[in-house]
């Protein structure tokens, strides 16, 4: 019973959660954490449950046979749009600045949208679109610590590069995985974020090398685990976050 109501309120998109957190402690930890972060983090998880839910009662009113198939996303939506409030409010109340970075995330999430209304959420756009604001977290949580541009914008490039770089690499693991037009896109934009992360760091570069081997390999050893595909994505998202605390700390 608990986990049918888990998988109801809960996206089952595990990679995203990595998206959603590891920009978000790698700006608290690059700045000094205060229980403002707490009150963040949670604004920030509540306000993508909600957002999902919205986009799935968009996509199933439009295309679901089912005049009822929206309807079970309905109240997850309410919900938790409505825990988003208090959090929400309390946080542009101590940093009204916050707010403008909200403004800011709007356009990718009316992208999302649009998307999802259009049932084409696994559109290539639309999981860049995504990668945008969560890697924005990166500057949000720093700023609302004690840090400054000047220290979180390399970072924040860096989490673009990756998560941004995620996106065709798995349509090369599972639904594109006979494209060879997708596996050569995801090949050298690997490459060129290769070419960038040299430039920001030696040791973002050892990072950035094994992403490369891994969307060379990966794709070619044949149909994959998607749990496996997954695994390696966490590992390497917590790469990047044991990588860039120290470096840019």
């Amino acid at each position: 019973m608990v986990s049918r109501v888990l998988r109801r309120w809960l996206p089952g998109q595990h990679g995203a959660w990595a998206m959603l957190l590891v920009p978000f402690l790698a700006g608290m930890l690059l700045a000094t954490p205060s229980p403002w972060h707490a009150v963040l983090v949670f604004a920030w998880l509540v306000g993508y449950l909600a957002a999902h839910h919205a986009q799935q009662w968009l996509r199933l009113r439009r295309n679901s046979r089912n005049p009822r198939a929206a309807t079970r996303h309905t109240l997850p939506a309410a919900v938790f749009t409505a825990a988003l409030l208090p959090p929400g409010v309390a946080l542009v109340v101590h940093a009204p600045w916050l707010l403008v970075a909200a403004v800011g995330a709007l356009p990718f999430a009316a992208v999302n949208c649009w998307y999802a209304w259009r049932n084409q959420e696994r559109s290539l756009v639309n999981g860049l679109a995504a990668v945008v604001p969560a890697c924005g977290m990166l500057p949000v949580a720093a700023l609302l610590g004690d840090g400054s541009w000047g220290q979180v914008w390399r970072p924040t490039l860096a989490c673009l590069l990756y998560f941004a770089g995620t996106v065709p690499y798995v349509k090369t693991m599972i639904r594109e995985r006979d494209s060879d037009a997708y596996r050569w896109a995801s090949w050298l934009y690997h490459a060129g974020a290769l070419v960038v992360a040299v430039v920001l760091s030696p040791w973002l570069a050892v990072l950035f090398g094994a992403c490369l081997a891994r969307a060379v390999v990966m794709p070619v050893l044949g149909r994959v685990r998607i749990a496996v595909v997954g695994a390696v994505e966490v590992v390497l998202s917590l790469s990047l976050l044991a990588v860039l605390v120290p470096v840019y700390g």
